[in-house]
């Protein structure tokens, strides 16, 4: 019997030593920069949620943004987030900056049914996270956007003049962040 006990104490060690390895490798690992900025978009929300509700009217038609509605992974309420994005037909395209920490992606990645103001109208719709490097790019690439621009005139030349330089730019971009496809 004791050799048994001897035998399972001896399995069990280089488990657990390799374990603790892994594990003090994997906290030394300093997350990568875009993960721990996720706290500047909380920092700021209140300034944002004002900004939003002043000029919710001229934000729900604004070129270049979306007034995106999830409904909250925890309480079940809606939340509502300004988002840079690009709009094709049926289609609205919005890269999360913060990765998965961002709250509406997480938010999405529980419940897809999403709401969108565009154009002053609320639409229902249904939100797809593209994980698939080669998709993402596709997208961007095809449908390139400039979010710093919230007047039309403003992101169609800067659009037009930067074209290449930003496709390129956006391409690696979302080589490490997710990107939603809203269907509406």
């Amino acid at each position: 019997m004791t050799d048994l006990y001897e035998e399972l104490e001896q399995r069990s060690q280089p488990h657990t030593a390799d374990h603790r390895r892994a594990m003090k490798k994997q906290a030394a690992r300093p997350e990568p920069l875009k993960e721990r900025m996720h706290v500047i978009p909380r920092t700021i929300r209140p300034i944002q949620n004002s900004l939003v509700s002043a000029f919710h009217g001229y934000f729900s038609r604004a070129p270049g943004w979306v007034l995106l509605t999830t409904i909250g992974r925890k309480s079940g309420l809606p939340r509502e987030v300004l988002l840079p994005c690009t709009r094709t037909n049926g289609e609205i395209i919005v890269i999360s900056t913060y990765g998965m920490r961002s709250d509406w992606i997480r938010n999405i990645s529980k419940n897809t049914d999403v709401k969108v103001t565009c154009d002053g109208a609320i639409v229902p719709g249904r939100a797809e996270i593209v994980d698939d490097v080669k998709k993402k790019r596709a997208l961007v690439s095809k449908h390139p956007f400039f979010a710093p621009a919230p007047f039309e005139i403003v992101n169609a030349v800067a659009l037009r003049l930067t074209r290449p330089a930003m496709v390129a730019f956006l391409r690696n971009w979302v080589t490490d962040r997710p990107v939603v496809v809203i269907h509406i």
